[in-house]
């Protein structure tokens, strides 16, 4: 198992739980959290111990975005390369986050503005506790919304309306805007809410068929650039490997002797 040195790694019944662990800078990133996210990322794919993953923040804070001291004073005087290098190295971020083919489920548990709300936005499922707020703040700090995959996910998770207002002005709003326009899934009360349904819902997506949910994430992070009848075929094609799997014969035979299902690698609920 990974085991990252600027945050909390955990591994139970198949849901793996990353938990920032700045709470006094309301987890704030560092270039070195950065890094070791996105390759924790990228390792978490190949453990197949895993089957979903759910991010958070220890404290007050989900995450507050670039630290003002260890990243955004560093930035000042850079060259365009040395720039271009780090906002790379933070896209690479978002985009293990996409690529991951776990389901993975943010718990927003405070405060979420610049970097820290866009993880939020990288991830499949959002619940928020009733005092989170989501800020792209970029302007406010002289930079364009388009930043970290921003303009790439918020058109589709609240539309281009919505996406527009959040980026370009930049305000924080609260938890009952974002369920308003979709940016949250559910809102829960302060506290540990946020995690312990993460945490449920995760443990029920771990439970699952593990190849069809890869599938889906994969469909819908490929389709929407597709016309209609690519997007049909794409999913004809999915659909038939999904067919193939040995969790299709395990759900039909589940039902013929009213039986839970056992997909392939779940953990034991016994367990």
């Amino acid at each position: 198992m990974i085991a990252p040195t600027t945050f909390e790694l955990t591994l139970e019944a198949g849901v793996a739980t990353i938990t920032l662990d700045r709470p006094k800078r309301l987890n704030a990133l560092t270039f070195e959290i950065y890094q070791e996210l996105a390759e924790t990322f990228e390792q978490l794919d190949t453990i197949a111990e895993v089957r979903a993953v759910v991010i958070t923040g220890r404290g007050r804070g989900f995450c507050s975005g670039g630290d003002q001291d260890d990243i955004i004073k560093e930035l000042l005087g850079r060259d365009t390369a040395a720039l271009v290098a780090f906002t790379r190295a933070t896209g690479r971020l978002i985009e293990a986050i996409r690529a991951c083919k776990r389901p993975v489920i943010a718990a927003i548990n405070g405060i979420a503005v610049g970097a820290g709300a866009v993880i939020a936005a990288a991830c499949d499922l959002r619940i928020a506790a009733a005092n989170a707020r989501f800020g792209f703040i970029f302007p406010k700090v002289g930079l364009c919304g388009a930043d970290m995959g921003a303009t790439y996910l918020l058109p589709r998770i609240v539309g281009l309306g919505h996406a527009s207002e959040l980026l370009f002005f930049g305000e924080v709003i609260d938890c009952a805007h974002a369920e308003r326009i979709g940016l949250v899934n559910r809102v829960v009360a302060d506290g540990d809410a946020a995690v312990a349904l993460a945490q449920e819902w995760a443990a029920k997506l771990a439970a699952g068929p593990a190849f069809a949910h890869a599938m889906t994430k994969q469909m819908l992070e490929s389709e929407h650039t597709m016309a209609l009848g690519a997007a049909i075929e794409a999913e004809a094609q999915a659909q038939a490997l999904c067919m193939q799997h040995p969790d299709f014969a395990e759900a039909h035979a589940s039902f013929k002797e009213a039986r839970p299902a056992r997909f392939a690698g779940a953990p034991d609920p016994g367990k």
